[in-house]
């Protein structure tokens, strides 16, 4: 029985003992105490006051005394106008929990409502450890799935894992430059971390190169892009996409190192996933719709050679969709990956980030 079920039926015999009136459950109205107040439920008086014959502040203090004296559930109580705020022991609510502890049934649909719904979440980047943000995303996303599975829906739970673009290469390159062929082994350390030790390592000697730079007399923004390590991490993402093949034997290596980490952090926060999605992958699909909209004339090709999408009609900016040099961005691979999922799962209702 809830907690709000004893206390509307002890109200019930309050009366009964007090009034020698009979009282039907269905008259009394219970609800949560505001905060402003002392107490966890709040009888509504007013509609009882036919029955005691008295006001309601007197009402409320004689049932609020009964209560105290002769039920079980009620460890102290307070009168504010017309409405008797009972504070409840705390056993009554520990026997409310254990009930539904006991149930592993507990909050869940029988029936099924014939709906397809595909959640995603953590989606990492494999050039750095998960991170607090991370715990957020992965324990909310979960939530959210387990919460529409228990309401009767059919629930895929996906991510699409980061793992190619310019920031991948810059922990590629790093690592070629002062890695000494480092390993999880050789260090002791997981992939992961080993990972985002380098991306660090080249967030640090760009910083470098850029300060000396400017030191010389170029502009902080030209000396940005003039580094030389980000000039070599741009180029070798042009190797990556062309599928160089030394390139590529790194960047599968070093993801295995990611991957073996994240398999470890998953294991310890107890999330899973039904099917993962790679931007590796999905980009190459995302870059041919591109290609496909800009002959339709759905995109459009600035001077420098990099396509956009004109979003004006929607209130937004305009959206770059493949740079200058060819190579992908974020959204590139988003068109591909939701093409993806609606041809591996055709009959989703839909899909939540």
């Amino acid at each position: 029985m809830r907690v709000v079920d004893s206390v509307i039926l002890n109200v019930v015999r309050a009366i009964e003992a007090l009034y020698s009136q009979e009282f039907s459950t269905q008259q009394i109205q219970i609800q949560k105490t505001k905060k402003e107040f002392e107490g966890d439920l709040t009888l509504v008086v007013f509609p009882l006051l036919k029955v005691t014959k008295k006001s309601p502040e007197h009402s409320a203090e004689e049932i609020g005394k009964w209560l105290l004296d002769n039920s079980e559930i009620t460890n102290s109580y307070n009168v504010v106008k017309g409405f008797l705020n009972l504070s409840i022991k705390d056993e009554v609510w520990l026997a409310q929990f254990n009930i539904w502890a006991e149930n592993e049934n507990f909050g869940k649909s029988a029936a099924s409502t014939g709906e397809t719904f595909m959640v995603e979440y953590s989606s990492p980047n494999t050039n750095k450890p998960l991170h607090l943000g991370h715990l957020r995303n992965n324990f909310l996303g979960y939530s959210v799935a387990e919460i529409l599975k228990a309401n009767g829906h059919e629930v895929y739970k996906t991510q699409i894992i980061n793992d190619r673009g310019i920031h991948i290469c810059k922990s590629m390159l790093a690592w070629q430059m002062f890695g000494n062929n480092e390993t999880p082994e050789s260090s002791d350390m997981k992939g992961d971390h080993l990972i985002g030790k380098y991306y660090v390592a080249f967030d640090k000697e760009y910083k470098k190169q850029v300060a000396a730079l400017v030191k010389v007399g170029m502009d902080s923004k030209d000396a940005e892009r003039e580094a030389e390590i980000f000039k070599d991490a741009q180029a070798m993402l042009l190797k990556w996409e062309a599928r160089d093949p030394d390139v590529y034997a790194l960047w599968e290596t070093m993801n295995s190192w990611v991957y073996g980490g994240f398999e470890t952090t998953y294991k310890e926060m107890g999330v899973d996933f039904d099917k993962l999605y790679y931007e590796s992958n999905t980009y190459i699909l995302g870059k041919d719709v591109v290609k496909k909209g800009l002959a339709d004339n759905n995109f459009y090709k600035k001077d420098d050679g990099s396509v956009w999408c004109d979003l004006s009609d929607h209130k937004m900016d305009d959206k770059l969709l493949l740079r200058a040099d060819g190579t992908s961005v974020y959204m590139t691979q988003d068109l591909g990956t939701a093409i993806e999922r609606f041809k591996d799962y055709p009959n989703l209702s839909g899909l939540i980030y």
